[in-house]
C-alpha cells in the first residue's frame, strides 16, 4: 500500500489523493491569448527528475503541494500552498462577458 502524507490530515492511502497537475506560473489571465492559455493548461514538462504537483486529499478537499521524482515515483515531501504562494489570485471578468 503506498501511503502519502497530507500535510492537513497526516498519512493517508493513496487512493484518497486527486493529482491537480504540475505547479506552474500562470501567464497573466488579462493580457494572455487562447493559445497560450490552452499551452498553461494543457501542457507540462516531461523531463526526468523532482516536479512540484497540486494534489488534493479528496476527503477534506484539501490542496496541497508535493515533490515527486518521476521516474521513482517516491515522494519527498509534501506542504501547504501557502509556503510557495503568498498572494491569492482574482480573477475578473473583462468587459462585456458575464
Amino acid at each position: 500500500m503506498k501511503i502519502m502524507t497530507c500535510p492537513l490530515n497526516g498519512p493517508r492511502n493513496i487512493s484518497e489523493f486527486v493529482y491537480g497537475g504540475q505547479v506552474k506560473a500562470m501567464p497573466d489571465n488579462q493580457n494572455v491569448s487562447d493559445a497560450e492559455w490552452a499551452h498553461y493548461v494543457f501542457y507540462e514538462k516531461n523531463d526526468i527528475g523532482i516536479v512540484l504537483e497540486w494534489w488534493m486529499h479528496g476527503p477534506s478537499s484539501y490542496w496541497f503541494i508535493a515533490e515527486r521524482h518521476n521516474a521513482t515515483d517516491e515522494i519527498i515531501r509534501t506542504y501547504p500552498a501557502d509556503e510557495l504562494f503568498k498572494q491569492r489570485v482574482d480573477f475578473v471578468a473583462n468587459e462585456g462577458e458575464s
